[in-house]
Order: structure tokens, then C-alpha cells, then sequence
């Protein structure tokens, strides 16, 4: 019953071209993080964002913003983005690889799978409150 209850508000949504929405953000977020361009990233995480990286590390917007920062990038990708809706909540999903070095230093080569959680806020605006990513070996 609950099936049948959604799926008339993920048709809406998909009419409305927030798929699209959601899905043209995440490509932007990859785009600025490639340029490390922390300030392009920020207005689409919301004050409480969370994430958890490869490593099962926790950490929160600001931290996430100041690794963007900085980062010298050979490839820095997107791909395989997909977005399901579900009312004012969306869940973005895809794969990243990336080489180079991220704003910290640290060294990454890695090849990863992502989860993002998109919630539409009062006012319209869609921002990531969740992100969480895997190694894929």
C-alpha cells in the first residue's frame, strides 16, 4: 500500500524536472570540486550536512568545504548518476574516480561508489543534507 501511496508524489517530482534538478547539481558539485571551488559547493550543502568517506570517517559541511579547497586534480569524475524521489527527499546515486591530491594533501586514487540525500527545503531549494561513499576495488 505504502508503493502505491509514493508513487503518484515520484511521478509529480519527475514531471517537475526535479530528477533532472538533482541530478544537474551533483554533476556541478563534481565540476567545482574538480577546480576546487569550495565556495560553488557550499549553498548546495545544508548547515547540518554529514558525510562519510572510504575510510568510514565522519565529518561534517565545513570540513568538507575546506578539502575542496586546494585540490590538484588529474581526473576528477562523475558517472553511472541516477536519482530517485520520493516527495521532498531524493537519493542521487553514481560512481566517482578520482586522482590527484585533494586539499589537505592527502593522495587519492581511488574509484567510488556514492549515496547522496537531497531534501527540499522550505522555500524550494533542493540541498544535500547526507553523503556517503565506498571503495569499489
Amino acid at each position: 500500500m505504502f508503493a502505491l501511496l509514493a508513487l503518484p508524489l515520484a511521478v509529480a517530482d519527475k514531471k517537475s524536472g526535479a530528477a533532472e534538478l538533482i541530478a544537474d547539481l551533483e554533476h556541478k558539485w563534481a565540476d567545482a570540486q574538480s577546480r576546487g571551488d569550495a565556495a560553488a559547493v557550499a549553498p548546495m550543502l545544508a548547515a547540518s550536512f554529514e558525510s562519510t568517506d572510504v575510510n568510514g570517517q565522519s565529518y561534517g559541511r565545513e570540513k568538507l568545504l575546506a578539502n575542496l579547497k586546494g585540490g590538484k586534480w588529474e581526473k576528477n569524475e562523475i558517472g553511472d548518476v541516477k536519482v530517485r524521489l520520493y516527495g521532498n527527499t531524493a537519493i542521487a546515486t553514481g560512481t566517482w574516480t578520482g586522482k590527484g591530491v585533494d586539499g589537505d594533501g592527502t593522495k587519492i586514487d581511488r574509484h567510488e561508489r556514492w549515496t547522496d540525500t537531497w531534501i527540499r527545503m522550505p522555500g524550494g531549494k533542493w540541498q544535500c543534507v547526507a553523503s556517503h561513499a565506498s571503495s569499489i576495488k
